[in-house]
């Protein structure tokens, strides 16, 4: 599992943002990214960097969704992703 900050394009005039997400390998293959900060916005690639492409587009389409609905565009504030080693018997 890695993390990566990708950028809300501001390409219509809005403001940057960056959001983490975590890409997971998939069982049947490929790739699945999920945005901790933007819960349901998940996408999936062949590639990581398929799976980051795609994030992005999925990541617009959920902040323009929110726009639509009138709701607050969400920060990123104080996500903490870190690895913890525990025992398994």
């Amino acid at each position: 599992m890695t993390a990566a900050e990708l950028v809300e394009p501001g390409a219509r005039g809005g403001t940057m943002r960056k959001y983490t997400v975590v890409v997971h390998p998939a069982e049947e293959g490929g790739y699945w990214v999920e945005v901790p900060t933007l819960p349901g916005c998940l996408s999936q690639g062949e590639t990581v960097e398929d799976a980051l492409s795609k994030i992005r587009e999925a990541i617009e389409a959920h902040l323009e969704a929110l726009r639509g609905e009138g709701q607050e565009i969400p920060s990123e504030h104080g996500l903490v992703i870190r690895e913890v080693e525990v025992a398994v018997a």
